[in-house]
């Protein structure tokens, strides 16, 4: 029987090629932290008083007040990630 290299040559670069691109990506992963925390703009008293005045005269059952309930959640959650974070 005859072994012919340049029959397994073109196997073995294109999976050492396709191993060099899978590894680049995984590397990626791993540079980057685990979690990251979205910013929160914060907002001044001027800018907070306006909004509860335009909020009170929001007509009785305004779907935008139950919006600005979750938005409100969802800033506190970013804010204890943040606080998380800096403590590690």
């Amino acid at each position: 029987m005859s072994y012919n290299v340049e029959c397994w040559m073109w196997p073995a670069v294109a999976l050492a090629v396709v191993m060099t691109l899978l590894s680049g990506c995984a590397r990626v992963g791993f540079e980057s932290p685990p979690t990251a925390c979205p910013p929160v703009v914060e907002y001044g008293r001027t800018e907070q008083a306006r909004v509860a005045e335009e909020v009170a005269a929001l007509p009785e059952g305004a779907v935008i007040v139950s919006w600005l309930t979750d938005y409100a959640v969802l800033r506190d959650q970013a804010r204890a990630c943040r606080s998380t974070l800096a403590n590690h």
